[in-house]
């Protein structure tokens, strides 16, 4: 009397348990991958503040080194930069660390060297070097 409506009667459950299941599974994937890509995101973010800071010290030297106005001292120096940009760290601030090395590489040649580390999140860091010699169109300020 039944027929066909009612040999399918379990199946509308059976199928709804197993898209549940399938569903729990994609979820559950989605989130083991969520502190990854956080830390991921977190790298990006501190290797482009890096870059940022690189930059600057780099130009800032660049242009100190290239007035024949201004006296270069070789040697190694290290700062201290605070992410938030406040001179003293705040609660939960990173700090970077600027290594500038300036190296007299002939007659009116230097060559500087910047490292940046991270710890304890890099601390091999990012570094850039770049050759600068003096320039008589650059004379600045001498008296």
């Amino acid at each position: 009397m039944c027929g066909t409506a009612c040999s399918d009667r379990g199946s509308t459950l059976i199928e709804a348990l197993i898209a549940i299941v399938l569903v729990s599974i994609g979820l559950i994937g989605l989130t083991s991958m969520q502190p990854t890509s956080w830390q991921a995101s977190a790298r990006a973010d501190y290797l482009g503040r890096a870059a940022m800071m690189i930059s600057q010290e780099i130009t800032q030297q660049e242009v100190w080194i290239m007035n024949p106005c201004n006296t270069v001292s070789a040697g190694t120096t290290t700062q201290s930069v605070n992410v938030s940009g406040q001179a003293t760290s705040q609660s939960g601030d990173a700090v970077f660390t600027i290594q500038t090395t300036i190296t007299n590489i002939g007659t009116n040649t230097w060559q500087v060297t910047v490292r940046i580390t991270w710890p304890p999140l890099n601390t091999t860091g990012i570094t850039e070097s770049i050759v600068v010699t003096r320039q008589e169109n650059f004379r600045r300020g001498c008296v």
